[in-house]
């Protein structure tokens, strides 16, 4: 039931965006999270994408009274054009941990599909009457006119919140699953995306509000 009520609560604040929450999971063993020191980490060849993504949402954290970096500032140069291993991964954590990190956020786009939407609305006519002529003259323009539908693309998304606390179990804190509809513009989708993971990570109670942290650092 919690569950079902954060996707209602979410799902009206990505209603007239680019961005829709699909799938949100949160930690049965954490009840609430406040990160002291953040990664941001976005996994896409769009470099531009990128680096205005994890600016934008560390600027978030940053807002939030929380210390935070993007990929650009921690990874060495070497790892924005190489693939990682598994050993250099395991490296890359524990000098992180070493470094007072303890919150990795990690985005990334897992799949596309091509979607058509009618732009035509049929169900004004009364079908109680209708001959087959009429019913297929109708409806072929919506095969065969362009005017009567339009193409578009939906990109599947990931986002993860991974604790790599070393007095806590590392794990996974929450996952969320995010549908990019139709991206026209970076700095919109990344805005929508953005406003959408932070409303969710504060129902979720996993990142403090701006009013709260603000209270924290002037009392």
């Amino acid at each position: 039931m919690k569950k079902l009520i954060i996707l209602i609560l979410i799902a009206l604040v990505s209603s007239c965006t680019s961005t829709q929450l699909t799938d949100s999971w949160k930690n049965p063993d954490i009840e609430t999270y406040a990160p002291s020191k953040v990664l941001v980490v976005g996994l896409t060849s769009n470099i531009e994408a990128k680096q205005k993504f994890e600016t934008k949402l560390k600027e978030e954290f940053l807002m939030r009274g929380t210390d935070a970096y993007t990929s650009f500032e921690v990874f060495p140069k070497s790892f924005k054009t190489e693939k990682l291993t598994t050993n250099e991964l395991d490296s890359l954590e524990q000098q992180l941990s070493q470094d007072g990190f303890d919150t990795i956020i990690f985005s990334k786009v897992v799949g596309s599909e091509d979607k058509i939407a009618y732009t035509k609305n049929f169900d004004v006519y009364d079908e109680t009457f209708i001959k087959f002529k009429e019913d297929y003259l109708r409806y072929q323009d919506s095969f065969y006119n362009p005017e009567y539908y339009e193409e578009y693309t939906v990109y599947h998304a990931e986002t993860s919140v991974f604790c790599i606390c070393p007095t806590k179990d590392s794990g996974l804190l929450w996952k969320g699953s995010i549908n990019i509809v139709d991206p026209q513009s970076i700095d919109k989708t990344v805005n929508d995306y953005i406003n959408l993971i932070i409303e969710t990570l504060e129902v979720e109670q996993l990142i403090n509000p701006i009013a709260l942290s603000t209270k924290k650092e002037t009392s």
